[in-house]
């Protein structure tokens, strides 16, 4: 369970560059997850061995500063809703301003731990400057220069040994299905019509993400855990139409299932931020089904479906192997066939093939199409098997795995699609060398 630490403060203080920072530590993961949305204000850190998530608050607020004003108390309030750690930035050449003050207002009634990072602080002069910040009442500070790092290892020092201790929590062999999407997509309503109001519900799990809650389904010889983002505490507080919240939530419920179901709006068109949520999935290696929502809203023709899933496809490229179920949880149509789905996809991804069927099979293909000539080298695949991951991956062995590129790992990808059904499922493939 990876914690949340968010950082929070106002415009033109470095939260970025601070941001980019611990997210650069280990460029692997930057790579893995290159945040929620395409310009990064969700990434993935690690320091002393633990690993967390980042949030940079700053990231959401687009506007003016008296724009900024509204919405910044709103960012803190979630930060302090759903952050493990907040870790609060202000900058030493403008001092404390107002705003700073009335961000510290806020973040002294909160019962988590905060860090004041005085940024900008590159000089002796400087350092002495930051001691005005005492003034903010909350404590003590830590100085940084975010753009060349200088400090931030004490920060982070700080910040690891503050996150919550880890407990290994008693997982449950039952298949875990997130269902994500925008607010008002209609997760609630269709969680609803599953368990109906008769409430198929064994036993309310007190979810992994100590929010989400589990409900176990067992129903039509289905048995599962649906992790509800929906029904996460309603803060008054907070506008549910808040895409930050719903992204924050979607996080942490996507990076503990197996299987994203992503309930998205058919009146809305497959917009930004469901393709952020639908990204998270993806390069979280979770399986996928992508539900149309509220299709009896929407005026048909002929082709209407097609042309609609077409269109989906479009927006999700490369991945485009992905299962799309039209339905409308008012009139309770196709929410069995969506659940059906999920658990297809479920058994794709944890689909084991046998070394010997998989060299058989992909052997000749390969040898009818060996990857291109790079520089006069040929590259020649001798083995291929599936590691012992939770989700498909394969290493292919071969004499020159450095001169396979990506196009070709593509056709590699599409061939196992075609033979093996990983309908669903994102695949990772490895070059190794023999």
């Amino acid at each position: 369970m990876s914690s949340i630490v968010a950082i929070v403060g106002r415009p033109n203080v470095g939260k970025s560059t601070l941001f980019n920072r611990l997210i650069k530590r280990r460029e692997a993961i930057v790579d893995a997850v290159s945040g929620v949305t395409r310009d990064r204000h969700y990434g993935k850190s690690e320091w002393n061995g633990r690993e967390f998530s980042v949030i940079d608050t700053g990231g959401y607020v687009v506007g003016s500063d008296d724009v900024f004003e509204v919405e910044i108390d709103k960012q803190v309030e979630l930060a302090i809703d759903e952050a493990d750690v907040i870790i609060f930035v202000v900058d030493v050449e403008t001092g404390v301003t107002g705003m700073d003050e009335d961000v510290a207002k806020l973040l002294r009634r909160v019962n988590k731990p905060v860090f004041l990072a005085v940024n900008k602080v590159d000089n002796n002069k400087r350092a002495e400057n930051a001691v005005e910040f005492y003034s903010l009442g909350l404590g003590d500070y830590f100085t940084i220069a975010s753009i060349n790092g200088s400090g931030t290892g004490d920060l982070l020092d700080a910040v690891v040994a503050a996150l919550p201790e880890y407990v290994e929590e008693e997982e449950s062999d039952l298949p875990r299905f997130a269902v994500v999407g925008r607010p008002n997509a209609g997760k609630s309503s269709f969680i609803n019509a599953l368990i109906g109001e008769e409430r198929y519900i064994v036993t309310d799990i007190a979810g992994t993400t100590r929010d989400a809650i589990d409900t176990k389904y067992n129903q039509f010889g289905f048995e599962f855990n649906l992790v509800d983002t929906a029904g996460i505490r309603r803060k008054s507080k907070v506008k549910e139409d808040l895409e930050f919240y719903s992204v924050m939530r979607s996080v942490r419920a996507i990076e503990h299932c197996d299987v994203v179901i992503l309930v998205h709006d058919a009146t809305r068109g497959f917009d930004g931020q469901v393709q952020n949520i639908f990204w998270l999935a993806e390069r979280n290696r979770k399986g996928i089904v992508i539900l149309v929502n509220k299709w009896d809203l929407v005026e048909k023709e002929t082709n209407t479906v097609r042309d609609y899933e077409k269109q989906i496809r479009k927006e999700i490229e490369p991945f485009t192997d992905v299962p799309i179920v039209f339905i409308s949880v008012l009139n309770k149509q196709r929410i069995f066939k969506a659940i059906e789905t999920a658990v297809e996809v479920y058994n794709n991804r944890s689909k084991k093939i046998k070394t010997s069927k998989l060299n058989e099979v992909l052997l000749p293909i390969i040898e009818n199409n060996p990857p291109p000539a790079l520089k006069g080298k040929y590259v020649k695949i001798k083995y291929i098997m599936q590691l012992p991951t939770p989700q498909p991956q394969f290493a292919f062995f071969c004499n020159l795995p450095q001169y396979v590129r990506e196009p070709y790992k593509r056709f590699l990808e599409n061939k196992l699609r075609e033979e093996f059904n990983f309908h669903g499922v994102p695949i990772s493939i490895y070059m190794r060398k023999k």
